[in-house]
């Protein structure tokens, strides 16, 4: 009787416990719907996708604020497939995203190792780049499975890209406050979507790193420096990428962005803001296509500061130090500019790289020589294009953690990039990508000569390292493992070791290029770079 007794104990114990609610499965209450996710993997991954964090941005929703997500009513949903990504904004055929393209685009998705809905893992949103022109969280390099089993939920969504999602207008500023940067303003609401509703997926809504690369990396400092982004994130990852500047100068202004609005409204004819939203989505994104010889941040429309979610630009709120008091980390590649080239100064001949240097440095032309040579052709050719990775990335990047932890008085660690292996054979812009997320399938940053076979035994260790030192600073705001079995990443202070090489060797050096990085910095006046650059738009 007494064995009969714990056996009927045990299987009500057990179906007490399938019962609970508290228990994660591959179904998921949310928005007032049920949405079925795809089955826990033999690894233990549940991964739920395009499930709407807002309402479509449609009709009359066009260039609005992003509005609560539709109450579904109970209704049965399917998280088993990406949702629509955002139109793209981007000329090149290699770089638009799949066909599959809709106004109707945001959604996030999720990846959990969590079983029960008390576990509170840390959680990591991704922001992917793309220029703010094109870009998609369904692309295969970001799968989040590798980053769940390392013991954090990875997140990642779609925001509004190009004119869709930075078009400025007066008209729209008497609609609403929040006039502009809609794209921006996508990635706080997706934010919002998981403070509110990550526990569901045994997440910790306290715990909230944010992280992406390039205009994801520019995403993170852009929230990082808006007082509307306060409580929505604990910490923040910068991978190349801080203010959205460039050789073009600092942040586009709001009456530049509005010029620029007027000046698309003039092209399609259209008389006011409503007849621009009876205009099919395809024909107002084709209007202000992305030319990849030049800046999209002076040549489309992507951020600017719009007195809302941008107040002013964030060199200016990093140099006051009143960006949001987090810990960071930040980096950047050895070799950015190979991406960028088309931004580099003249330099067919060192005669012509001299004087398009003291076009572009006027009085500080000498200065400018002596830290960006041009003496030689080799000479010429390197620094012309070493300026153009430091101007579009590497500086600012420092920069923003320069000043974050020496004007912020917050921590943060820094990294420099220069891994390379037959995989992955320069450390160019992009080349981490893989790396982080452990997807170490075609590497899409070398279209030239598609490395198709595995990554080495090399590479896997070094995506182990990176993925490490990722999630240790997503669940503790610090890199270092607790256990000493990775090489120590020493905090920085602007002196020093204080940045970690991420090379064939991880291991503590020097700020890279530090001489080069405060000569840029001493170019700015109350914090901004030099206007005149605007000039130089189309001169490439």
């Amino acid at each position: 009787m007494r064995n009969f007794r714990l056996f009927a104990t045990a299987i009500l114990g057990g179906l007490v416990q399938h019962a609970r609610s508290d228990l994660i499965e591959s179904s998921v209450s949310v928005n007032g719907g049920v949405f079925q996710g795809i089955p826990r993997t033999a690894a233990g991954v549940l991964e739920f996708l395009g499930i709407p964090f807002a309402a479509p941005p449609v009709g009359s929703l066009r260039w609005k604020p992003p509005q609560p997500p539709l109450n579904l009513n109970g209704t049965r949903q399917d998280a088993t497939a990406f949702g629509h990504s955002c139109y793209s904004a981007v000329l090149a055929p290699d770089l638009a995203d799949p066909a599959d393209q809709s106004e109707d685009c945001l959604t996030v998705n999720i990846w959990t190792t969590a079983t029960d809905t008390t576990e509170k893992k840390p959680v990591m949103v991704w922001i992917y780049g793309g220029g703010f022109e094109f870009g998609a969280s369904s692309r295969p390099l970001y799968n989040g499975t590798k980053l769940a089993l390392d013991g954090v939920i990875l997140v990642s969504f779609n925001y509004r890209l190009g004119v869709l999602g930075f078009l400025a207008l007066s008209e729209l500023d008497d609609e609403s406050s929040g006039s502009t940067n809609f794209g921006l303003q996508d990635q706080l609401a997706a934010l919002r979507w998981v403070r509110d509703n990550i526990s569901l997926f045994g997440g910790d809504p306290e715990n909230v790193t944010i992280f992406g690369e390039s205009a994801g990396g520019h995403s993170v400092g852009l929230l990082l420096a808006s007082p509307l982004s306060t409580g929505l994130f604990h910490k923040g990852i910068l991978e190349s990428g801080a203010y959205w500047e460039s050789d073009h100068g600092s942040l586009t202004t709001f009456s530049e962005a509005r010029e620029r609005g007027l000046a698309l409204q003039q092209k399609l004819n259209a008389s006011s803001i409503a007849e621009l939203r009876s205009l099919p989505a395809e024909e107002v994104n084709n209007a202000a296509l992305w030319d990849l010889s030049t800046d999209p941040g002076a040549t489309v429309f992507a951020p600017s500061i719009d007195n809302y979610v941008v107040p002013t630009a964030p060199s200016v709120v990093f140099d006051h130090g009143d960006e949001q008091p987090v810990p960071i980390l930040a980096g950047f590649n050895a070799r950015e500019e190979d991406f960028f080239l088309a931004h580099s100064l003249p330099h067919q001949t060192p005669e012509d790289y001299v004087s398009s240097a003291g076009n572009f440095f006027g009085n500080r032309t000498n200065d400018a020589l002596q830290l960006y040579p041009g003496l030689t052709y080799v000479q010429a050719n390197d620094s012309a294009n070493a300026l153009a990775g430091d101007l579009v990335i590497r500086q600012q990047t420092w920069e923003a953690l320069d000043r974050h932890v020496r004007v912020g008085g917050q921590k943060g660690y820094g990294y420099y990039f220069t891994y390379s292996s037959p995989y992955s054979p320069l450390a160019m812009h992009t080349a981490e990508i893989n790396y982080v997320f452990g997807n170490m399938g075609p590497n899409e940053s070398f279209t030239y000569t598609p490395p198709l076979s595995p990554a080495t035994s090399g590479d896997m260790e070094m995506s182990e390292t990176i993925r490490s030192y990722w999630t240790n600073f997503a669940k503790a705001g610090d890199p270092n493992d607790p256990n000493g079995n990775l090489p120590y990443w020493p905090s920085y202070t602007g002196y020093g070791n204080c940045f970690l090489e991420l090379g064939n060797l991880a291991h503590a050096i020097n700020t890279p290029d530090i001489d080069r990085f405060r000569f840029i910095r001493s170019l700015r006046t109350n914090s901004i770079l030099p206007l005149s650059w605007r000039n130089r738009v189309y001169d490439n």
